[in-house]
């Protein structure tokens, strides 16, 4: 296990003898679908309280286009489930893990469905399609393309049913509060109240993904790894930093914001092809466009720089274009406001940053080494994944830890008396002009130009040191707003992924080292593990 001490324990002055506070049985830190799920379970044992640094509309689940993986047809199977995400996995997928969130998927599902969930269904069952990396039709969708939408209205609606969950919008949680690697509470800043402290017998740790660490990312503005971040100073164990999973295809056009074009387009018959018209992908893998993630997108990426060109093209010319606008009413859209004519135009797209395979080390009761803390969804890592997410198992994996981490996170409620005073003080800072969003634009670029989908040592070199440099003039400031404290985040956690992306000298998964092509399973068949040094 790597140590590091290069970052102060909190990011602003404490004492929490002078801080508005308030307490509660359970907080639970995000308002996707591990999050929500979670509130649901806790709230069947005590108070709880939810938080989340904007509203419940902004998180990953909520953008989610693609699908939710389960054994849900009587043709399918439990053990082809496993084999798909254990080969997947690239060997690094603890198997009881995968046992337990395949096993406990269908049950989940069917409960959604029964709490009003708008499955798209086919002759009264839950329909399903196909996609990459899966043996067998097992994908359910929501209003085609809208999934993580319809998923989280449904949660949010059922949260907001249960009369002791109360939900905290804008509010930014900047540390985790402990005390003899016990989690006592948080400390964060409310957009209309200022600082607050909220004290709380269990921590559920929900914060979601870190695509905005590169510049190009499906992910939408808040997945800025604040959860990786907090959880870091706090003293968490953070576990396989360097399997960042790139989706193949988001569409492409010079100066808009990336959308993610869902692969289930190929899984129904979409064709890959260059800025010469060829369909590239046997080239790369017998699968074609049914391979896994990492292989179709760094297809794309060799085939971009054999073409000379920013991008490769989705054909769907062949669909029926009445029948895709309404069993993909999002890409329709999308497409339709770029002047975009699928039946005639072939869609332009590129690889982006799209999820955190690796993150805050947990058991199979989504307990972290603090006392106290569990994490479940995007932002723990279970051992489900191991070195490669499988399509469509993300909002499963948060569905069925959501639950667990609720069920686990059972206590009672602190007493007042207990709470401990608190003080902290940041030594002066020669306050320095910093241009925050040109800063956050760099470092973004670095990770997307040395620490993207392929990476090399003297890359990653380059991109420790410019961090690091970076790093002397922002991480010694106390900032005020939630911009600087993002910012502080995305500092942290981007040289912990460069760090552990060095350090694993091997190709597994969606890790791919030019200088170290092959994988290495006698050195590096393990967890890349690094913890703050106390």
């Amino acid at each position: 296990m790597t140590q590091s001490s290069e970052f102060r324990r909190y990011l602003v002055d404490i004492n929490s003898a002078l801080t508005h506070q308030q307490s509660t049985d359970y907080l639970i830190i995000g308002a996707g679908i591990a999050g929500l799920r979670a509130a649901i379970e806790a709230a069947q044992h005590g108070e709880v309280t939810l938080a989340t640094k904007g509203t419940v509309e902004d998180s990953n689940t909520w953008h989610a286009q693609g699908g939710i993986a389960s054994v849900l047809d009587k043709a399918d199977s439990f053990d082809s489930h496993i084999a798909d995400t254990l080969r997947t996995g690239g060997g690094l997928s603890d198997e009881k893990i995968v046992d337990i969130v395949v096993h406990q998927g269908p049950q989940l599902i069917r409960q959604l469905l029964n709490w009003g969930c708008a499955f798209d269904m086919d002759a009264g069952n839950i329909a399903t399609t196909l996609e990459g990396g899966h043996s067998h039709p097992r994908i359910a969708h929501a209003h085609g393309d809208e999934t993580g939408r319809i998923i989280a209205q449904t949660l949010i609606a059922k949260a907001r049913e249960q009369r002791n969950v109360n939900v905290i919008e804008n509010f930014f949680t900047i540390d985790l509060l402990t005390e003899n690697n016990k989690c006592l509470g948080v400390i964060g800043w409310h957009k209309d109240k200022g600082l607050q402290i909220i004290w709380a017998s269990n921590i559920i740790l929900a914060t979601g993904g870190a695509g905005q660490l590169y510049r190009e990312t499906t992910n939408p503005s808040c997945a800025t790894a604040d959860g990786l971040a907090i959880a870091y100073r706090a003293g968490a164990v953070l576990q396989n930093l360097e399997f960042v999973q790139f989706h193949p295809t988001t569409l492409y056009v010079a100066g808009a914001s990336r959308a993610l074009i869902t692969e289930t387009l190929r899984g129904e018959g979409a064709v890959l092809r260059d800025v010469k018209g060829r369909a590239f992908m046997k080239d790369y893998n017998p699968a074609a466009e049914l391979a896994p993630r990492d292989i179709v997108s760094r297809a794309i990426l060799e085939q971009m720089l054999k073409t000379k060109s920013t991008h490769v093209f989705l054909d769907i010319r062949h669909f029926d274009k009445e029948h895709f606008s309404k069993r993909f009413p999002v890409i329709s859209e999308i497409c339709e406001s770029f002047e975009i004519d699928i039946s005639k135009d072939l869609i332009p797209v590129r690889p982006s940053a799209h999820y955190m395979v690796g993150g805050v080390k947990t058991d199979d009761l989504a307990k972290t080494n603090i006392e106290n803390l569990t994490a479940c969804g995007e932002v723990s890592s279970t051992g489900l994944h191991g070195a490669n997410r499988l399509g469509s198992n993300s909002l499963l994996e948060g569905l069925v830890f959501g639950r667990i981490a609720g069920q686990t996170a059972i206590a009672p409620r602190p007493s007042e008396n207990r709470r401990p005073l608190i003080k902290y003080e940041i030594p002066h800072s020669k306050l320095a002009y910093l241009d925050m969003p040109d800063l956050r634009y760099s470092l973004r670029a670095v990770m997307w130009r040395n620490v993207g989908l392929t990476r090399k040592a003297h890359d990653l070199k380059v991109a420790i040191d410019q961090i690091r440099f970076w790093q002397r003039y922002v991480m010694d400031k106390q900032f005020d707003n939630p911009q600087g404290w993002e910012l502080q985040n995305m500092l942290t956690v981007c040289l912990l992924i460069a760090q552990s992306a060095l350090a694993r000298k091997e190709s597994r998964g969606v890790h791919f080292r030019r200088d170290y092509p092959d994988t290495d399973n006698q050195n590096f068949k393990i967890h890349t593990e690094i913890k703050r040094a106390e």
